[in-house]
């Protein structure tokens, strides 16, 4: 019986090494997984970090879309951040302007790095960018505000079934990073 028990444990210890060597091989997966699920279903819509080309379209007249801007700020960030349009209706192939607040609220100067994000995710790539407070840092001296602008197009190839586009910045502070480089 004692082999027979050697067979078992050794037989056990094989499917475990297995499962972790799998395990292993699913977390190296994820990432990718993700990428592609994120693709399928348009979650997290990750905006281009460097300006686009004005580029003339053909304005879409009969078709109107609603771009609703939001604001937020990650909780370690001693800004105020808002939008001074929170909602508009754009036709494809229309050139807009909008302009974004932030205030340093310290006595110390503040980095700040603004991270776009799109809802519906797929949209993304229909949404060209020809100026962006979000291409780079911004510094902001003690008690400093700015008023940022944001120039943007929606392409009129935008598909039909879209009729609302969220756009999501959030500022976050990278004032020790700034300080380390």
């Amino acid at each position: 019986m004692d082999e027979s028990l050697k067979q078992k444990n050794a037989r056990l210890v094989q499917i475990l090494v297995l499962v972790v060597i799998g395990m292993f091989g699913f977390g190296f997966a994820l990432v990718p997984l993700y990428d592609v699920l994120c693709d399928l279903t348009g979650l997290n819509g990750k905006a281009e970090t460097v300006a686009a080309e004005e580029t003339p379209y053909k304005v879409d007249m009969v078709r109107e879309i609603n771009i609703e801007l939001l604001t937020s700020l990650n909780e370690a960030t001693p800004l105020i951040f808002r939008t001074e349009t929170k909602q508009l209706k754009i036709h494809p192939g229309e050139y807009h302007t909008v302009n974004f607040y932030a205030e340093n609220k310290t006595d110390k100067v503040v980095v700040a790095q603004a991270i776009p994000s799109f809802s519906p995710g797929v949209v993304a790539k229909y949404f060209n960018k020809v100026e962006c407070f979000c291409f780079k840092q911004q510094t902001f001296k003690p008690g400093e505000s700015k008023v940022m602008p944001m120039r943007f197009v929606v392409k009129p190839d935008l598909p039909k079934d879209f009729k609302t586009i969220t756009l999501s910045y959030t500022f976050f502070d990278n004032t020790k990073a700034s300080v380390q480089n």
